[in-house]
């Protein structure tokens, strides 16, 4: 739901609200491959930084509207990760959004090839579509 606190003077919401929620799909998205940011960034010291994020705002959302994430792998490169998103509000698209990850080594903040592990979960996830 679109709260209060997500929106401008204006009732819709604040166009940087929209990433803090992007990111929290994400987040989430990670955990439910069976990945936690909590395991990779804590345990293994692996980051997944957002390199590029091509946004399209297509129409607004207002406080208490009800928008759904959706969220598809568009690519798996060696060290990248394309997602596709689409906010949906009342089955219109409110934003679509392209966004490119690197998975990156926090020791030394360059990239790395996505482990093993990490890349057959995200490869089981594309193909369950």
């Amino acid at each position: 739901m679109v709260r209060f606190a997500d929106c401008d003077p204006a009732g819709i919401v604040f166009f940087p609200n929209y990433f803090r929620m992007l990111n929290g799909v994400v987040e989430d998205w990670w955990a439910s491959l069976g990945h936690p940011w909590t395991q990779l960034v804590g345990e293994r010291r692996m980051g997944t930084p957002t390199v590029r994020l091509d946004t399209e705002f297509v129409r607004p959302s207002k406080m208490g509207e009800v928008i759904r994430f959706h969220l598809s792998v568009e690519r798996l490169g060696a060290s990248s990760l394309t997602l596709r998103h689409v906010v949906i509000g009342d089955d219109v698209a409110r934003m679509r959004v392209r966004q490119v990850l690197v998975a990156t080594s926090l020791d030394t903040h360059k990239a790395i090839v996505w482990p093993d592990d990490v890349r057959a979960a995200i490869v089981r996830f594309m193909e369950r579509k």
